[in-house]
């Protein structure tokens, strides 16, 4: 079993990982469900979320993320039994940006960066993330998105994709470490790639609302409940450069 000292490269998941998307999604949704009458819980909202886009990403997988959220909200309000108009699944569609940051992200991954190349895998677009990054205040090393490489993870495509921008970046893929919060967007497919992975479990156990459950099982190398953690275990205090 490697440790943390072995590794030089960190890839990140951002949406659940460093983004607190399904805040996020819940907040941009709710003024749509209330002008509806809709009784539902965020969680709810979120749920019905989370069974809808996965299918839209593998329906389109081409499609940039803000029109993924446009259907992907048209599709809930089908579920929810609510009209959506046009401009509201633009809006939803253009609502990333304002999903917050995670309050231990931007702290861990600075601290992280004194020791490890930082590298972002996301399921997004170029301007979306953007938009995030600046509330993460971090100049990450290589930034791949669906956007960039056509198909949305669980995707193949994605992992390929960064194997061979890590491999760009003059680092071996025995040495990349992959950080994520979903089991099915990126470990499934991170193990299946050969990497090892950290398993950022913000939920403690209980299931998340917006990422699907695998099909199969899989077992991260590590888990923490957040990057904070994860951070102050990879770059202890002393070990800060």
């Amino acid at each position: 079993m490697p440790t943390f000292a072995d590794f030089a490269a960190l890839s990140f998941d951002c949406y659940g990982t460093l983004i607190d998307w399904e805040t996020g999604i819940a907040a941009a949704l709710a003024p749509w469900a209330e002008a509806h009458g809709l009784a539902v819980e965020p969680d709810d909202l979120v749920a019905a979320f989370s069974a809808n886009e996965t299918h839209v990403q593998q329906e389109h997988p081409t499609t940039r993320y803000p029109d993924i959220l446009a259907e992907t909200m048209r599709r809930v309000g089908t579920a929810l039994g609510a009209p959506v108009s046009d401009d509201e699944a633009v809006a939803f569609g253009a609502s990333v940006g304002e999903w917050p940051a995670f309050p231990d992200s931007s702290d861990a991954l600075h601290r992280l960066h004194t020791r490890y190349r930082l590298i972002i895998l996301s399921n997004v677009d170029r301007a979306s993330f953007a938009r995030s990054a600046a509330r993460l205040g971090v100049d990450f090393d290589l930034v791949i998105t669906a956007e960039d490489v056509g198909a949305y993870k669980p995707s193949p495509l994605g992992f390929a994709a960064l194997l061979a921008g890590v491999d760009g970046l003059g680092v071996p893929g025995e040495r990349l470490l992959h950080v994520a919060e979903s089991l099915y967007h990126d470990h499934v497919p991170a193990q299946a790639n050969g990497l090892r992975s950290v398993w950022i479990d913000r939920r403690r156990g209980d299931a998340s609302t917006a990422s699907p459950q695998p099909a199969q099982l899989v077992q991260p190398d590590w888990t923490f409940t957040s990057v904070g953690d994860f951070a102050a275990a990879a770059v202890p205090g002393d070990d800060r450069g």
